[in-house]
């Protein structure tokens, strides 16, 4: 077999974007910089308190001061107070102004002055006058994490900071300056590329537990010298990471860790872009879907690419949607990779099947009518459905059968399971794009299902549901307006003979 020789043009196939910011973030060094506060509220003592936490030199012109201000400069010699108010002259060497004005006619005024000395500007509460504004701060220095809502909503700001001071311990602050005091040193002993990025990963894991000790700092330099060693001895691995259906907030924390942690990653097709976005930036991507009746990537391809990228050391992420192990043909890879000696990892994922159920509040294997759930590949490498398909076993009442890529053979699979006994109104959900925001599904029964695919359409993967289970499932959508946020929606109303009233 030839192996694929990759191109610089066959790199970034989906390339990695931003999606587009209100504000740019930026954290500004300010230790030693002169800083202009103009006013003497309660307000501007905060601003000046930031500050002067950065290590600017603040200047504060007010004729008066609230009493925060005044026990704020009467206790801290970073504060140079002025009984006056600013003049021109006053922006003269500033690296940055903050008021506090009155009204707008005063704002104004500051801002032109500040603008006209090229010093960057805030005036407190009023955006139109502000050249950069102040986020909501988590602090644990030097890891800072500042939230902005871009003046919409403070208090939800304020809300998002104290989520995230419960998931930062404060022993993080340790680790960082940890962190910055053996960066040097550890990079001395580290190659650089996926040596040092696997030791730093490490290091990551560790700074969300215990404070680091007074032998902590050896351990990691003696720990430096090991992966050096062990990269020069190794190739690199591969994990395969199961994106889930769509939705980026159903990755788990495994998948999202191996992401951040890629030098290559090989995405399906119907990865989305809001999974791709959680991707290290620096990772090449590559898309390498697979997708019926189009012109597709060759598993043999893939499989080569793989191998050879990470016999390269890299660090490869194979991101599959769904679960890898569902109908992902992970069998064949990981038996190509072992039999290169390539270490794989296996990241699960949310299943269509189980997304499906969640969407539709409906249980696969609820009691009163499933002992089992089916999990059935839709259609065979020739394109049809598979010839070695129970189909008797397929139609027993009490299972509930989930056929995967089925869009092309609906009308094959209603044959085959009406000739096999199954009552032609057995409830039927078929939905395409689950959790996604063109999600389509129709609701009907077996024997309307050809109907389902004008509705759905083939184009899109399919997933269609069978079995008494989705009757409940119907009913909802009777009464439930949660429906008009789909893309499409159709409905077969269920009879008695469903067993449901």
């Amino acid at each position: 077999m030839d192996v694929l020789q990759l191109q610089p043009s066959d790199w970034n196939a989906r390339p990695a974007r931003m999606a587009p910011l209100a504000k740019l973030p930026v954290f500004w060094a300010l230790e030693g910089k002169r800083a202009i506060i103009a006013g003497g509220s309660d307000a501007a003592a905060w601003k000046a308190e930031l500050l002067a936490a950065c290590g600017a030199e603040i200047q504060v012109y007010a004729e008066e001061l609230s009493e925060t201000f005044a026990n704020l400069i009467n206790h801290d010699d970073r504060f140079f107070h002025h009984r006056k108010q600013w003049s021109p002259a006053s922006f003269e060497g500033a690296a940055i102004a903050v008021a506090d004005c009155e009204d707008d006619e005063a704002a104004a005024t500051f801002y032109e002055a500040a603008c006209g000395a090229g010093v960057p500007v805030n005036v407190i509460d009023n955006p139109k006058y502000c050249q950069f504004q102040f986020g909501s701060i988590v602090n644990r220095s030097p890891v800072i994490v500042a939230i902005s809502t871009d003046g919409a909503a403070p208090i939800l700001a304020q809300a998002i900071r104290r989520r995230i001071e419960t998931l930062l311990p404060p022993s993080l602050k340790s680790w960082a300056a940890l962190a910055h005091a053996v960066r040097e040193k550890v990079n001395a002993r580290l190659s650089p590329g996926a040596p040092r990025r696997a030791f730093w990963e490490g290091f990551v894991n560790r700074a969300f537990g215990p404070a680091p000790g007074n032998d902590t700092e050896g351990n990691l330099l003696s720990e430096a010298g090991r992966f050096e060693a062990m990269a020069k001895a190794s190739t690199g691995r591969v994990t395969l990471v199961g994106a889930g259906p769509g939705d980026a907030e159903l990755l788990t924390l495994k998948a999202v860790r191996a992401l951040q942690g890629a030098d290559v990653i090989l995405f399906d097709d119907l990865v989305s872009d809001e999974v791709l976005e959680l991707a290290r930036r620096e990772a090449k991507r590559l898309l390498v879907g697979k997708r019926g009746g189009r012109t597709s990537c060759k598993q043999e391809d893939i499989n080569a690419m793989m191998i050879s990228l990470a016999k390269a050391g890299k660090h490869v992420v194979r991101l599959k949607s769904g679960d890898p192990m569902i109908f992902g043909r992970a069998g064949e890879e990981i038996a190509h990779l072992a039999k290169e000696g390539i270490p794989v990892d296996v990241v699960p994922g949310i299943t269509a099947a189980c997304a499906m159920a969640a969407r539709l509040g409906v249980s696969l294997t609820h009691q009163d009518h499933a002992q089992a759930v089916r999990l059935v590949t839709g259609h065979a490498r020739s394109g049809d459905l598979p010839t070695n398909l129970d189909w008797q076993v397929l139609a027993e009442q009490q299972t509930t059968t989930i056929f995967y890529m089925g869009g092309r053979t609906a009308n094959q699979i209603r044959e085959r399971l009406l000739a096999a006994g199954m009552d032609r109104k057995t409830p039927v959900v078929v939905m395409s794009a689950i959790t996604r925001i063109n999600e389509t599904r129709w609701l009907g029964a077996i024997d309307d299902l050809p109907k389902a695919m004008e509705v759905v359409g083939p184009d899109d993967p399919v997933l269609i549901g069978i079995g008494t289970v989705f009757a409940q499932a119907t009913l909802s959508q009777r009464t439930e307006s949660g429906i008009s946020q789909l893309q499409s929606v159709a409905i077969a109303l269920p009879d008695e003979r469903w067993g449901v009233q």
